[in-house]
């Protein structure tokens, strides 16, 4: 089977950021989370995922799709410049998508300042 390549958007550098930032934090939280469910590397029409997050990202079906909603909520953002999800004015994620993506981001924040990553830190204060 060929695949062809997706039409990926041209992203600006704080977009890409945040694209590779969310795809790092659920992988994170699936390979902890959801260790003895079938993964599968992620792929989407719309963004090319292995260039953004600088490899290959393997997930879990909810998780593929919790991240491939994310990627389309980020990228199609009317807030410019854009504020933290949870300091915007208008939330585009539902409410079932929020509870998980805030569950998401916890956990894997604590996992990556645990594990010393500062540039992690830095994203979450600045």
């Amino acid at each position: 089977m060929v695949r062809l390549r997706p039409q990926v958007p041209v992203l600006d550098r704080a977009l890409r950021r945040d694209l590779k930032t969310l795809a790092t934090f659920v992988s994170i939280f699936c390979s902890q989370r959801h260790e003895g469910l079938g993964k599968s590397p992620m792929f989407l029409k719309t963004h090319d995922v292995s260039a953004i997050a600088g490899r290959e990202v393997c997930l879990c079906p909810s998780c593929s799709k919790l991240l491939s909603h994310a990627f389309m909520k980020r990228t199609h953002c009317p807030m410019d410049p854009k504020p933290t999800c949870k300091r915007c004015p208008k939330h585009c994620y539902s409410p079932m998508y929020r509870k998980v993506m805030r569950s998401v981001m916890r956990h894997s924040g604590r996992e990556l300042l645990l594990s010393g990553r500062l540039d992690y830190l830095l994203h979450l204060l600045f």
